[in-house]
């Protein structure tokens, strides 16, 4: 492991090699895990027995670890560095890989999924640490996009991809196989990525602590953050989980054909992580707010929900893809919050705003499967379209309030 002072700087290829691509693979690997259930939800329904609460509390648990760690994490950020955090949580998220690996009950999968959660809370935080630590400032737009865009490469492998891996060996070697990657990925981090000086690493725990209630005292954090919360927390949800038995369910698609929905889902989210950032960049060039775009993308995206929540099947694939680019409109918050803050703040300010995401995604994620459990299951172990639309439509009215909040509070700043 090499260590640079802050006045260092490194070639582009070596910055690249050892600190981009490192970190972009642990948010893969992180983006995989999160969306992989909603491919093998049906295997643990028939090799378990879980039932559509079991299977939301299960799958919600990786969400509930996430955000119980934001904050440690934003603070060990700023203080210990992305590289340390980043190893030293990925090997939770291996031990979890294991035990669901072979869990044979309800219980220990949900711990096995709750280490998982833990153990990648930090990718994506870590790599845009790392990302303003190494590139110039110029350069971060493009290079976040990218790493983002690496995650939602992770939620492409979880379709199609996985079906096809899981059809063949079965799900429990998948996870033996993401058990390893994931030590890999640690492994890699501790003796390929370089040190550097670290901004705010000289400041103390109490006063970090403090810089956090001011964070959460802010009206600018509570402007946007119920919002984001609600935006991003319902797609996590639906994407991760309820995507899946929707297409089998209200669809009457196949395993095969769900997952291939599911990859262009993923594809379409792929595509709004880069090309709503690149909107917003271009349209703030004639003066529209990146918090206008949000709103008009969140306006989108909840219009797609009630459309899917209606059950409109024959535009299944349009409204899937619809959901899939708009769901990603929160990311534009990250870089809108972290202008509210001085840059020493960036890992506790994005990480806050993480926890109240993770937390709602957490809350809907298990809900749904609490509403739609409400109904009785069909001879062949689907639940009926009226189940799903229930529980769509309680995200829905969630994410509707949220937006007028923002709405509103927007109208007011201007006033």
């Amino acid at each position: 492991m090499t260590v640079l002072p802050e006045s260092a700087s490194a070639p582009l290829r070596t910055v690249i090699v050892r600190v981009f691509l490192p970190f972009a693979l642990g948010y893969f690997l992180s983006y995989l895990y999160r969306s992989v259930n909603a491919v093998i939800s049906p295997y643990l329904r028939t090799d378990v027995g879980l039932e559509a609460a079991d299977l939301g509390l299960l799958t919600s648990a990786y969400f509930l670890a996430f955000a119980l760690a934001q904050l440690p994490i934003g603070v060990a950020l700023d203080r210990m560095g992305p590289r340390l955090v980043e190893a030293f949580l990925l090997l939770f998220a291996t031990a979890g890989a294991v035990l669901f690996a072979i869990g044979e009950d309800t219980t220990t999968l949900v711990i096995g999924r709750a280490l998982i959660g833990l153990g990648v809370a930090a990718c994506l935080m870590s790599a845009l640490k790392s990302m303003t630590q190494w590139f110039p400032v110029e350069k971060l737009p493009l290079v976040n996009g990218i790493v983002v865009a690496s995650g939602g490469l992770g939620a492409l492998a979880a379709t199609a991809p996985t079906e096809l891996i899981v059809d063949a060996v079965g799900w429990r070697p998948v996870f033996w196989g993401l058990a390893a990657a994931t030590l890999l990925c640690a492994v890699i981090l501790l003796l390929v990525v370089p040190e550097k000086k670290r901004v705010g690493s000289a400041e103390s725990l109490g006063s970090s602590l403090r810089t956090l209630g001011a964070i959460f005292r802010s009206r600018a954090f509570w402007r946007i953050a119920p919002a984001v919360a609600m935006n991003q927390g319902g797609f996590m949800a639906i994407q991760g989980l309820w995507a899946g038995p929707w297409l089998r369910d209200v669809a009457g698609m196949s395993k095969p054909q769900a997952a291939t929905v599911l990859l262009l889902t993923a594809a379409a989210m792929v595509a709004g992580q880069l090309g709503l950032g690149f909107i917003a960049e271009r349209l703030g060039r004639v003066g529209v707010k990146g918090l206008t775009v949000f709103a008009w993308g969140m306006g989108a995206f909840i219009l797609a929900e009630v459309l899917l929540a209606a059950g409109w099947v024959e535009a299944a694939v349009p409204l899937w893809i619809a959901f899939g680019f708009f769901g990603t409109v929160g990311i534009l918050c990250y870089a809108i919050l972290s202008q509210q803050f001085s840059a020493a703040l960036a890992g506790r300010s994005n990480t806050s705003l993480n926890l109240t995401m993770f937390a709602a995604a957490f809350a809907f994620q298990w809900g749904m499967g609490a509403i739609i459990g409400l109904w009785p299951q069909t001879a062949d172990g689907a639940y009926p379209a009226e189940a799903y639309s229930a529980a769509f439509l309680t995200v829905v009215v969630l994410q509707t309030v949220a937006w007028l909040w923002l709405l509103i509070d927007g109208r007011r700043a201007r006033d």
